[in-house]
């Protein structure tokens, strides 16, 4: 979702020379392959967007893969840019890196303060790894190094899997079915008391162009609207956007995750970034997507 939203961007931008690496034709997880096509290809900038990734369930049903799969992703990536001597690596981390009960809004120096969310430990710990290889490089050899910390993400090419979907496809893809099912009641996950900050891809993709420019520090960097919502209440808004009108139900025994993770993004203010793309917009974008690609 977010390599191929930044290809768009960059094109747009102007640039040209834009080396790609699919998973279907490089495997990051082997060593051997991924520094093979970097000493193929010798890219001067890189920007390591890929990751195993998924919701709640996918997270702490499989945690090792989650952390082991990350992490050997990072650790190739950073290894094969200091061989080939690439000028900047900018890596894609997660909001999920934070202590569990960090205060609110979090900012970049709560991080590795506290214990972090039982739920997706695995996958928090690699990203986490991945930004102390950004610094301990920078700090050993002199490299550039850059880690983004975005918030939740959505928007075209995301994941609308039961079970690898994340918060606002998984609602989509569940009322969207209960609409054309003409089901009276939904049942979500926990309370729906936890708080998300969400933000649209092309707006990422926008804040890593302008972190390419402008931003050289080893110090990771917030990237987030600045304002969050339940979910009880972000359910309330697909439901509306996708027309179903039964009931929601919610199953306390289920985990909710993280309470909050509402982030302090002032840093990337302080450079110029705005989002744009506002959640209701976004909203009605998922949906339309889901209905093109299930139901058209």
């Amino acid at each position: 979702m977010v390599g191929i939203t930044l290809v768009e961007k960059l094109r747009s931008a102007g640039y040209r020379n834009l080396l790609l690496a699919p998973h279907s034709e490089l495997e990051l997880r082997d060593q051997v392959q991924t520094f093979d096509w970097f000493e193929k290809n010798r890219p001067e900038i890189v920007v390591h967007a890929a990751a195993k990734v998924g919701g709640i369930e996918a997270n702490r049903t499989h945690m090792g893969e989650f952390l082991y799969d990350n992490l050997v992703m990072a650790c190739n990536v950073f290894e094969a840019s200091r061989r080939v001597g690439a000028a900047k690596v900018l890596f894609i981390a997660s909001s999920c890196m934070y202590p569990r009960d960090c205060p609110q809004p979090m900012r970049e120096e709560d991080l590795m303060t506290g214990p972090l969310e039982p739920t997706n430990e695995g996958y928090a710990i690699a990203k986490i790894a991945g930004m102390k290889l950004a610094q301990t490089y920078t700090a050993q050899y002199g490299m550039n190094c850059v880690t983004a910390v975005p918030c939740n993400l959505y928007g075209p090419n995301d994941d609308f899997d039961p079970v690898n979907s994340h918060v606002l496809s998984a609602l989509v893809r569940k009322f969207v079915t209960a609409r054309d099912a003409n089901e009276p009641s939904v049942t979500m996950w926990g309370t729906g008391v936890a708080r998300r900050e969400l933000m649209h891809v092309a707006d990422v993709a926008s804040a890593i162009v302008l972190l390419m420019d402008m931003y050289d520090s080893s110090d990771a960097i917030n990237v987030g609207p600045g304002d969050d919502i339940s979910i009880s209440e972000l359910a309330n808004l697909v439901s509306e956007a996708a027309g179903y009108r039964g009931e929601i139900n919610w199953d306390p025994s289920k985990p909710d995750g993280m309470p909050r993770k509402l982030m302090d993004s002032s840093g990337m203010r302080a450079l110029g970034w705005t989002p744009h793309v506002t959640l209701k917009e976004g909203v009605k974008e998922m949906v339309a997507l889901y209905e093109k690609g299930n139901h058209g």
